[in-house]
């Protein structure tokens, strides 16, 4: 049975970063507590300035910048491209990375995953998007102020930075948006 649930950013919890160089809100889990746990994890990342990032020994790592300017990143002594707005990148939990701000303060999206436990597809949308899926959990985070989501029979409102979590999907499942947003999809394996 499918379950539909929203998320808004007003309730996202607060907590510090395992290295305590700054904090995140948690948007959501599949289980676990604290930093441990998990085997999917959605957060955005407040970064106010240059320096190293935690380790996830066992998982792989997405970041997108949300706001700002944006950031390169240094991976195991090799630099990244820039890494501005919107535009995606993956990396492995366990490197050694730290980040160099190309102007002032970020915001960062992220998503972090056990790749022994789901599989994972992450792709920004932009416009009227229709896509189907047969992932056990879709999720779907909105980066405009007003976002319709349609799951199936269900329509969701979405704010900035809210999130649609669907979650026991069985089938292939029909999943339809009208503006710009990241569609998340996580499959058990």
């Amino acid at each position: 049975m499918n379950e539909v649930k929203v998320l808004r950013a007003k309730d996202y919890p607060r907590m510090p970063w395992k290295n305590g160089g700054g904090s995140t809100e948690e948007i959501t889990r599949d289980a676990g507590t604290g930093l441990e746990g998990f085997g999917w994890r959605l957060s955005i990342a407040d970064i106010g300035e240059s320096g190293g990032f935690s380790t996830f020994a066992g998982y792989e790592r997405v970041i997108t910048v949300l706001q700002g300017d944006g950031m390169t990143l240094r991976v195991d002594g090799q630099d990244t491209r820039p890494l501005l707005p919107l535009g995606p990148f993956a990396f492995s939990g366990e490197s050694q990375v730290s980040c160099s701000l190309l102007g002032g303060p970020i915001r960062d999206f992220n998503l972090i995953y056990a790749p022994q436990r789901y599989s994972a597809r992450l792709q920004w949308l932009d416009g009227e998007q229709r896509f189907f899926s047969s992932a056990g959990t879709v999720l779907v985070f909105s980066v405009t102020d007003e976002l319709e989501v349609k799951v199936g029979n269900s329509v969701s409102q979405l704010g900035r930075h809210d999130c649609l979590q669907l979650d026991g999907n069985a089938g292939l499942l029909e999943v339809s948006s009208n503006g710009p947003c990241c569609m998340i999809e996580l499959a058990a394996r």
